[in-house]
């Protein structure tokens, strides 16, 4: 069962008198939503006691619940004490899932920075296997996701191959494809359901059914220059795209069962419905 959500709740969520955490889980049900991403991605500010009282109320909800990291990891850092925050930020977000009992953390991997392309990815890659072995190791990971995002700016490491590719380096691994990222990196390559099907080929090939079934989704509608992404669109833009009707009818065709979070600019539970809306229609009719 493909599971639809928004990664925070826009202006109306407030503008109905709700003040934080505590509040989502009710408000994201009355919505007829499924999931949710709660950003730290200006860092980890919440107590872990916080964090447990919000979790349980997820679950009361049946609202599965994902944690986005701080923007500012990046594993391709040459810098090892600047690696050493980056490996924080990971081990600070695995506190995080076990306080609020979630199962999802989402992060981005890596800038180029001054490093060529070739050499920031290699140093990801050792690092990456490095670190989440390590994790393994230490038997804190057991039961948890951790899901590289693919990205949308040209010096970033991301692409969706990479992403893939990433994923293989430890079992805990699972994509995060973020198809406004992807279209906007490809400069509006998402026009059909079958360049929706090249992405999640490569993954079925390369990282098979099991991972690319549950992998992790973001979608939204992103402006775009030369360089890549320029900001976040509501899904009511007719000029960037990429349209959520080819990617569903993939996910309906492939029976994958993602966690889909939408990540407009400010109406993400709005068009998470709307998104909910076209797969359901999609797979309807298919039966």
């Amino acid at each position: 069962m493909v599971l639809f959500g928004p990664s925070g709740c826009g202006d109306e969520f407030y503008n109905e008198g709700n003040k934080g955490i505590l509040d989502v889980p009710a408000w994201i049900k009355s919505r007829n939503l499924d999931a949710y991403e709660y950003s730290f991605g200006h860092g980890y500010q919440m107590s872990s006691d916080l964090a447990t009282k919000a979790g349980l109320l997820f679950k009361e909800y049946n609202i599965k619940l994902s944690l986005h990291a701080p923007f500012y990891i990046n594993f391709a850092n040459p810098d090892d004490e600047m690696f050493l925050k980056t490996q924080g930020y990971i081990y600070t977000g695995i506190k995080f899932m076990r306080a609020f009992d979630c199962d999802r953390l989402i992060f981005h991997p890596a800038s180029c920075g001054k490093l060529s392309r070739e050499e920031a990815l290699k140093l990801t890659e050792i690092r990456f296997k490095e670190l989440f072995d390590k994790l393994e190791e230490e038997n804190l990971i057991d039961g948890l996701w951790f899901c590289p995002e693919t990205m949308g700016k040209n010096k970033q490491i991301g692409t969706y191959m990479e992403v893939v590719d990433l994923c293989n380096l430890n079992s805990h691994l699972i994509p995060t494809f973020d198809f406004g990222h992807i279209n906007a990196l490809e400069q509006g390559s998402l026009k059909s359901k079958e360049d929706f099907k090249r992405i999640l080929d490569y993954s079925l090939e390369k990282l098979g059914y099991e991972k690319t079934n549950i992998c992790h989704i973001h979608f939204s509608k992103i402006q775009y220059g030369p360089s890549g992404e320029i900001k976040h669109l509501n899904y009511d833009d007719v000029v960037y795209g990429p349209e959520f009707d080819g990617l569903a009818s993939v996910l309906v065709d492939y029976n994958l069962s993602p966690r889909v979070i939408c990540e407009s600019m400010s109406r993400m539970p709005q068009d998470a419905q709307i998104m909910k809306k076209i797969y359901l229609n999609i797979l309807d009719k298919s039966k």
